[in-house]
Order: structure tokens, then C-alpha cells, then sequence
């Protein structure tokens, strides 16, 4: 008998599941606290949903059209303008289901048969099989904790005549580290200098937590042309389920941008469309969530380095990372990650699994570092710390 299996494309056969699908299942296999997929347990502001149902009722819920509502797309460039002082219209912005798409939309306009992108690790997980699948070449430049800057020469010694584009994710995630001024000028002039476009993936824009205003690396002299913005709805807002995000270029570049996506998703719901710009047009709402999460991640923060483990510093995200050699834990982060949810009842994110360039190990050796989620209630998070706390007195007794 064949294996049906065996017909489709062996990229995907051989391929794992995703290390959030992989955890998460564990953790709900075991009923394990699950601090490793990045989602809040809470729903929603409810005015976004009030105003999906709204728009369900009130509006159409055929198809809109293709770039997206002119409601949502004239709201993202007004956030940016607003928020970040970007020059936008409504010709600048794409909507799609949700970042992922975003970026597997840029890649498919930007990336040819053969041609280099610049990743920096740790990454997250989709880009590389991402610019396979358009007939693209990975190209890792390795970021150092604990400060995971970015090093002008490392990354110039990579760029060859095949170098096309680089993929920055600011804020970072796993890290949930930000770019510096110096850093994203610094990228900008190699852009410049080598002819790059830049696929900036900064769904964690509005998540800070360090009073900073974010700074696109499209507002850098000379990127106007060169850089595609990427956002979403599902960061800003907590709202992870819905899937709404999008692209923001020069308006020549997004008309190619949207031929992408119109192979892709096509369209994205109306109805949270309509929500997501009349969220976006609030300037209240957006701050007031992330004030809500700034509560929970201190609650992490403070209650891990309380129990004596080792944080690392972090400024934006969803997210805290764990130095497990500074902690005192001889375990690499797979196996961390892989009996804690077992042993402790907490599931979290081995940095290693973002790490492709080098596998497990890092340039100076295995991988130490584990990444926990915060934006979840605070009793969770205080039972969290102390399972990992109990549990780590026994590994280290």
C-alpha cells in the first residue's frame, strides 16, 4: 500500500511541528502551566469585540476588498503617523491574515531562485522555511546575549553579490531585547550600500515597556523605498486570534506586495477589519492594555529573580528569558524546556529552537537561555515560579 505521505512535497513530510505547537500540546497533555506559546490568557479590550459585533450586525460580511478596507488601511497609517511620526496613506498599507502572512507575502515579492537574505539569531521559527519555499538562501548572523546587538562587521561579512534582503525583527522576539538608534542606522547604510531591502517585522512595536517610542527602520534615510513595514492587530491589542496584520512600503512597492497576497489569504474578515481600525483609532486603547501586561511582567520578572534565577534583561515583548547557567541549572535549554513541563508542570521556549543557524549550539557552545510568556494572570505566573523553584532545588540539590 502507498503511504500517502509519500506524494506530497517532502519539505513538509520531513518538517516537525512548529516548537509552540510542540509545547503547547504538551502542556495540554499534561496540564502544565503553558508559559511557552505566546498568547494572553485574557480576552480582548472589550471594545474591540463590541465593535466586531457591532460591525457583524451593521456591515458586510462578504468579501472587502483585497488590500483591505479603506477604513483600515487610512487607521494603520494614522496610528503610524501618530504613534510614530511616519508619513503614511492609505496607498502605503496591505492588510493581511494576520504578520505571518505579511512576511510569507514579502518574501514571495522580494525573494528570486537563489538569492541570499540575511536572518538573525535567534529568529523566529517561519522565516527560514519561508525563504526556501520562494527559492531562497538563509543566511544566519548570530546575535550575542546579553545584549544581542547587532555587529556591523559580522553582518558585512555575510553580504555577498547574492545578498537580496534582510529580515529585522525589532523588538526582538525570543529576546525581547530592542534595536538601538546607533544599531538601525547601522543597518540602514548597509540597506544603502549593498542594495537591500529590508523585511522588518516589528509586530512587537507597541509592546514596550521602557517609556521608548518605537522607531521603524523605514523612517531611516533612505529606506523610504527599500524597507516593508510589518504590524499587527493580534500584538497590539492581545488579540492573537484574529489574525489581522499588515504591510506597510512606498506605495510601488505595496501594489507588488499585494499581488503576493492576493494569492495567499486574499482577503482578511471584514468585521474585525472595521474593529481593528476603530481600535486603532482610540489612542487610549492600545496604552492601556500594554499597562495591563507591564503589571504581569513584573510579576514574572520580579518573582523569578526572587527565586533566584538569573533574568535577562528586557525592555518589550511578551516575553523574559531565563540564563539558565547564570542560574545555576548544568542543563541546556531543550532538555530545560523538555523536563520542565514533565517535571515542574511549566512549559516554556528553548532558545535553541529559533536558533537554526548553528542547531543547539550558539557560538560559544550550548545554548543556556529559555523564554517564558508573561502576559498571563498573576496567580498563574506566582504558581508558575514556584513549581520552577521547587523544582530547581531538587536539580540542584
Amino acid at each position: 500500500m502507498i503511504d500517502p505521505a509519500t506524494r506530497l512535497h517532502p519539505v513538509y513530510a520531513g518538517m516537525p511541528l512548529t516548537v509552540f505547537e510542540w509545547m503547547s500540546g504538551l502542556a495540554r497533555e499534561l496540564g502544565a502551566i503553558n508559559l511557552g506559546q505566546g498568547f494572553p490568557d485574557d480576552p480582548p479590550p472589550p471594545a474591540l469585540t463590541e465593535a466586531a459585533v457591532r460591525a457583524m450586525h451593521e456591515k458586510s460580511q462578504q468579501y472587502p476588498p483585497m488590500a483591505g478596507l479603506p477604513e483600515l488601511r487610512d487607521a494603520v497609517a494614522a496610528f503610524h503617523a501618530r504613534t510614530q511620526g511616519l508619513p503614511l496613506a492609505r496607498d502605503n498599507v496591505i492588510v493581511t491574515s494576520g504578520a505571518t502572512e505579511a512576511i510569507a507575502a514579502a518574501i514571495l515579492a522580494v525573494v528570486g531562485a537563489g538569492e541570499e537574505v540575511l536572518l538573525f539569531a535567534p529568529a523566529y521559527d517561519a522565516y527560514a522555511p519561508m525563504v526556501r519555499r520562494a527559492g531562497g538562501v538563509p543566511v544566519f548572523v548570530p546575535l550575542a546575549p546579553p545584549a544581542w546587538a547587532y555587529d556591523r562587521q559580522a553582518i558585512a561579512a555575510r553580504i555577498t553579490p547574492r545578498t537580496r534582503a534582510m529580515i529585522l525583527n525589532d523588538p526582538l522576539n525570543p529576546t525581547g531585547t530592542v534595536a538601538s538608534p546607533d544599531d538601525l542606522a547601522m543597518l540602514a547604510g548597509l540597506c544603502v550600500e549593498h542594495d537591500l531591502i529590508a523585511i522588518c517585522d516589528e509586530v512587537w512595536e507597541g509592546v514596550r515597556f521602557d517609556g521608548m517610542a518605537h522607531r521603524s527602520l523605514l523612517a531611516e534615510p533612505g529606506m523610504e523605498h527599500r524597507a516593508i513595514k510589518i504590524g499587527s492587530a493580534g500584538k497590539i491589542f492581545g488579540a492573537t486570534g484574529w489574525k489581522v496584520g499588515w504591510m506597510v512600503a512606498a506605495p510601488a512597492m505595496a501594489s507588488v506586495l499585494a499581488k503576493a497576497h492576493q494569492f495567499l489569504t486574499f482577503t482578511t474578515p471584514p468585521m474585525l477589519q472595521w474593529a481593528v481600525a476603530e481600535g486603532l483609532a482610540d489612542p487610549a486603547l492600545a496604552p492601556a492594555i500594554v499597562a495591563q501586561w507591564a503589571v504581569s511582567r513584573a510579576a514574572l520578572v520580579e518573582g523569578l529573580t526572587r527565586a533566584g534565577f538569573a533574568v535577562a534583561p528586557n525592555a518589550a515583548t511578551w516575553f523574559a528569558c531565563i540564563d539558565l547557567a547564570a542560574s545555576g541549572i548544568a542543563l541546556d535549554d531543550r532538555t530545560f524546556s523538555e523536563r520542565a513541563v514533565r517535571e515542574a508542570g511549566v512549559a516554556s521556549i528553548p532558545l535553541s529552537a529559533l536558533w537554526e543557524g548553528n542547531g543547539r549550539e550558539g557560538e560559544s557552545g550550548p545554548i543556556t537561555i529559555v523564554r517564558l510568556c508573561h502576559c498571563k494572570p498573576v496567580p498563574m505566573l506566582e504558581e508558575a515560579v514556584s513549581r520552577l523553584a521547587r523544582w530547581r532545588d531538587k536539580l540542584v540539590s
